[in-house]
């Protein structure tokens, strides 16, 4: 899997996914920092990379329906900092073991994944 990593969350996350064995990619790395979101959506449909965001906008389905991405993950926290974040992070690659993000949103919340199609 490939995935895009988003300028509000910290670029150490593309390392854990590289570390994982995954294609990851900062914004920040494409020089993409300030795009809006669209911009930055469609890079990923174009790239067929999974975004990682803080950013709400993503999590709704009229905008960004699943279907039309290779995947969406946003992050839902009761806490953003960094560590908690990555300690966060680290529990979603191991879900990738069992599903797929393809053409999914997951909302990531402290505790759980919820998955939408």
């Amino acid at each position: 899997m490939k995935f895009k990593i988003d300028e509000n969350l910290p670029i150490e996350i593309a390392t854990l996914l590289r570390d994982a064995g995954y294609d990851a990619k900062t914004v920040l790395d494409q020089m993409l920092g300030g795009k809006p979101d669209f911009t930055i959506a469609e890079i990923c449909q174009e790239e067929e990379r999974v975004i990682l965001t803080l950013d709400l906008d993503f999590a709704d389905i009229r905008a960004y329906p699943p279907s039309d991405y290779a995947g969406l993950i946003v992050f839902r926290l009761s806490q953003q900092d960094k560590f908690h974040v990555l300690h966060v992070c680290q529990r979603l690659i191991a879900a990738f073991e069992r599903e797929t993000p393809q053409q999914k949103l997951w909302i990531v919340e402290d505790n759980r994944i919820r998955i939408r199609s």
